[in-house]
């Protein structure tokens, strides 16, 4: 296991979909809001991107013709600044400091991101939620996470996702499925396991950034995660 101190969680906006197709469910986000607060409290430095696929995805929409790819992709940066300051209030509500910076200037709802100041807020055990991907179309919030990863120096990037690691297949659909325990960038380019998107997983091999993937839907899964405690899978370099 990686030491970690500093790191940047990535959530996925479609994992705050309810069940009845609504785009929030607010015990997920409040849930989700107490694992990143319980990691503050244990001494983590933490960013976080969530991603806005609960609303729209500007891929999917700008692939279907009826929008171009590139304003199709600043609706998806509005989404994910929507579920930033969301997620921004859910964690104020369980008791640890937060604050949202967007990539994307709206200054009349949260402050826009500059690297010294996320960096300075997150040394002050704030919370710092990274909205508006990039700030330009075409690239995802993967990359986006990556990016801000190695801009403000984190150990490793948790990627949250529906099951407790990488797998040869989906579990979920494949029953003889298997888990890495750990995997190197090359490899889950060369296998192309669909963990993150091509461009950010390049761009951690070439900052030598890990990546730790694994489920984030139980109470205390992320500090469970960082500490090595729960099941999950290692990409390094």
């Amino acid at each position: 296991m990686v030491p970690i101190k500093r790191v940047l969680v990535k959530l996925s906006g479609e994992a705050l979909i309810a069940s009845d197709g609504y785009w929030l469910n607010p015990a997920t986000l409040s849930r989700l809001a107490a694992d990143l607060a319980a990691a503050s409290h244990a001494g983590y430095e933490i960013a976080v991107v969530i991603g806005g696929g609960n609303i729209i995805r500007g891929a999917k929409v700008g692939a279907a013709g009826w929008i171009d790819r590139a304003t199709a992709d600043s609706m998806g940066m509005l989404a994910t600044i929507m579920n930033s300051i969301a997620l921004e209030g859910a964690i104020e509500a369980q008791g640890a400091s937060a604050r949202t910076l967007s990539a994307v200037a709206v200054p009349t709802i949260c402050e826009t991101y500059a690297r010294q100041l996320a960096s300075h807020l997150i040394s002050k055990k704030r919370i710092v939620v990274l909205a508006g991907g990039t700030g330009s179309p075409f690239f995802t919030t993967d990359t986006a996470a990556v990016l801000r990863a190695v801009e403000l120096k984190c150990d490793a990037v948790l990627k949250a996702t529906q099951v407790d690691g990488v797998y040869t297949a989906d579990p979920n659909k494949d029953p003889t499925a298997t888990r890495f325990d750990t995997l190197t960038h090359d490899e889950a380019i060369a296998r192309d396991l669909k963990i993150m998107d091509t461009a950010a997983f390049a761009l951690a091999r070439e900052n030598r950034l890990n990546i730790l993937v694994g489920s984030a839907h139980r109470d205390g899964a992320i500090t469970a995660i960082l500490r090595g405690e729960a099941k999950s899978t290692l990409v390094r370099p």
